[in-house]
Order: C-alpha cells, then sequence, then structure tokens
C-alpha cells in the first residue's frame, strides 16, 4: 500500500514539472487553485474539492443530496429531495449530463442494479418532504425500480396492502440493496426499523429488525442502510445500520443474526463496499465536551479494512486501545458538516453527499 501511494505521489510531482515546462514557445499551465485541505489519515488521505459539480442553482437545485452509485459507464447518479430533479446524472468531471425526476419529495436512497448489461435504479422515497410553507412533512414513502433515463417499472408500496403492517404503522424506506439472486432488500429505516425482503418481482418474502426481538442484537434502531457484504465471495451478507445504536449488524441473506459492529461516537448511514473496505457517511457525532443536536453540522466520514477503522477524513484519527475502538470527533473545521453517502470510484477517489449542508452539491475527495 505505501509502495503505491509512493508511485502515486511521484507520478503527481512528475507530472505538474511537465505540465510547468515551456513548450514550442509557450506555457500549458492552467490557473492554479487555492491550497486544498488534506483530510483523512494513514494510507487514506484527500484533498478536499468542494467545486467539483459543475451545477447552477437555477438549473439543478438543490435541498439534500442523499445517496449516489456509479453505473456500468462511469456515470455518478444521485438522488436527493428537489422535485424539480430528484436524480442528477454526472459524468467524474462533475458536468450534469442529465436530471429527472419530480415524483419523489422524500428522495433518499438509491441502488444500481445490472441486469444482464443494463443498469436499473432502485429508488426509496423516504416520506419526509419539505411542503410550500417550508415545513418538513412526514407521509408514507415507497420504492420504485426505474430504467435509468426514469422509466417507471414498477412501485414496492405500503406493507399494510399485503397485511405485512397493522393499520397506522408507517412504512418510511431509506435503503434498498439487491441480493445475488435479485431479491430485493428495503430498509424501512425511518418507519418501524425492519428489514423487507422480497424476490426480484416485488414479492414478499420475510422481514426482520424491529424493535422487539428476545435478542436485543436482533433489533435495529433507525435502520437507516442496506448494503451486501460480498467480500466473502462464497458468503454473501446483509450489512443493515443501526443508526442509533453507532453500529452495523450483519445478517445472513435470510435474516438471521451473525454479528454487531460498534463505532463508538459515530451515528452512520449506509455501508459501502469497496474491495476489502467499508466506507460510510457519519450524519452525526458528539463533541467532547457539550451536546449538539440534529441540525448541528457533527459529520465526517469512516473508513474500514475488514472491520478496523481506518482513516476518518473530516474527523480525528481513529484510536484503538486494549484493541477498542475509542470515540472519534468531527474536526473542529468541519470540512464535512453531515457525511450521508460515500461513492467511490475506480481510482478510489470519494463523492461525500451531504444532508443538511446549505443546499450544497456532493463534494469529491482526490485520493492522494
Amino acid at each position: 500500500m505505501s509502495s503505491r501511494r509512493n508511485f502515486i505521489k511521484n507520478t503527481a510531482i512528475a507530472s505538474a514539472v511537465v505540465a510547468a515546462t515551456p513548450t514550442m514557445g509557450f506555457s500549458i499551465l492552467k490557473k492554479s487553485k487555492p491550497d486544498q485541505p488534506i483530510l483523512g489519515h494513514g494510507d487514506y488521505t484527500y484533498k478536499v474539492n468542494n467545486d467539483w459539480a459543475q451545477i447552477s442553482a437555477i438549473n439543478n437545485p438543490l435541498l439534500n443530496c442523499h445517496e449516489m452509485e456509479m453505473d456500468s459507464k462511469g456515470r455518478l447518479i444521485m438522488i436527493g429531495d428537489h422535485t424539480k430533479n430528484n436524480i442528477i446524472i454526472f459524468d467524474k468531471s462533475g458536468k450534469v449530463l442529465d436530471a429527472w425526476g419530480t415524483a419523489y419529495p422524500g428522495g433518499h436512497g438509491l441502488t444500481i442494479s445490472n441486469e444482464g448489461g443494463e443498469d436499473f435504479l432502485f429508488l426509496a422515497d423516504s416520506g419526509w418532504y419539505l411542503n410550500k410553507t417550508g415545513k418538513w412533512i412526514k407521509h408514507n414513502g415507497r420504492i420504485t425500480k426505474t430504467t435509468i433515463d426514469g422509466k417507471v417499472l414498477f412501485d414496492i408500496g405500503h406493507p399494510q396492502t399485503i397485511g405485512v403492517y397493522e393499520p397506522g404503522e408507517n412504512f418510511c424506506p431509506t435503503e434498498i440493496a439487491i441480493g445475488p439472486n435479485g431479491d430485493i432488500y428495503v430498509a424501512d429505516g425511518y418507519g418501524q426499523d425492519y428489514i423487507l425482503q422480497y424476490n426480484y418481482k416485488g414479492e414478499f418474502i420475510r422481514r426482520w429488525g424491529g424493535h422487539n426481538n428476545a435478542n436485543k442484537d436482533h433489533n435495529l434502531q433507525n435502520a437507516h442502510g442496506v448494503a451486501i457484504d460480498y467480500r466473502d465471495k462464497n458468503n454473501p451478507m446483509v450489512v443493515c445500520t443501526s443508526r442509533n445504536e453507532q453500529s452495523f449488524k450483519w445478517f445472513t441473506l435470510d435474516g438471521k443474526y451473525i454479528k454487531k459492529l460498534k463505532l463508538p461516537n459515530m451515528q452512520v448511514c449506509r455501508p459501502v463496499f469497496d474491495d476489502a473496505n467499508l466506507y460510510a457517511g457519519v450524519c452525526w457525532s458528539q463533541p467532547k465536551e457539550g451536546k449538539t443536536n440534529w441540525k448541528d453540522h457533527t459529520g465526517f466520514v469512516t473508513i474500514l479494512e475488514e472491520d478496523k477503522v481506518v482513516s476518518n477524513p473530516g474527523g480525528t484519527a481513529p484510536e484503538y486501545k486494549n484493541g477498542a475502538l475509542q470515540k472519534s470527533y468531527q474536526l473542529e473545521n468541519k470540512p464535512i458538516l453531515h457525511g450521508h453517502d460515500v461513492c467511490v470510484d475506480e481510482d478510489k477517489n470519494l463523492y461525500i453527499c451531504q444532508w443538511n449542508a446549505n443546499k450544497t452539491a456532493p463534494i469529491k475527495l482526490e485520493r492522494v
């Protein structure tokens, strides 16, 4: 890993020298940018590029940038909750390629599924939306499968309609994951805190989680995210966020509890897997002294190799004592306000979607 870091740094220096060398009587130097802060720790450090997204507040207004994934063509697809453009599609330079969607006022979760060489989107509307008077309203959400350009293929609606929920129980889904056989896993993170499993047709199979299990480790408290962990190719697992417990929990594909990973002082969002690593946005933390509320900017990003935290971009360095992870904290200058999601490209750059970040676009963390 260290040799790779040195190679990249040396290559960057060599490139800078070439760029500064006059060629045929003129210079090809570009206008330099102010020094970009470096975030992260160990082998996972990044330059902050706050101006990556080439976006117009008039043409593509934003409220909150919730999640982003890369499709098979290398495009970055983002979901947000502004109904002028719930979906915004960028190239890796930050140029907006397309934008669509007015029907998802609670646009929150986005997962890409490649089926037979074609990409499809699974969208989660959480039910929380900003009304005309500027007040946040909670209603019931839904899951929608669409083509990349927004054609709706089917919806998964309220589980009450199939007898899974009782009347009056809210369904406010926040995330979707697609299993190896096409099964659809829905995290009802703002509703009943269940993981609901459906087959590829959208037919209900089972649910687990919730609040009333005899073994408390089986409960989920704010089941905000769900993903499939393929790092052991012979044993894929479902990973669920239990955000109020500052934890991830692993289950079998049919919902049997395996293990729990506690991340002290990190109210994490969905787990994002890349190679052997797990990345996650930290939406909230608490300071060393005093308390904050959910509106305060207290987030950062965390990176794990297997089950060990190795870097906290925007936060303090991870510290272990006698094998136990200690609390991590947001940096005082708040370079990341609320880490809501992380997208990793093939060069290991990170794109950070933020909630409650003054209507700003995703930022890019460029690997160094």
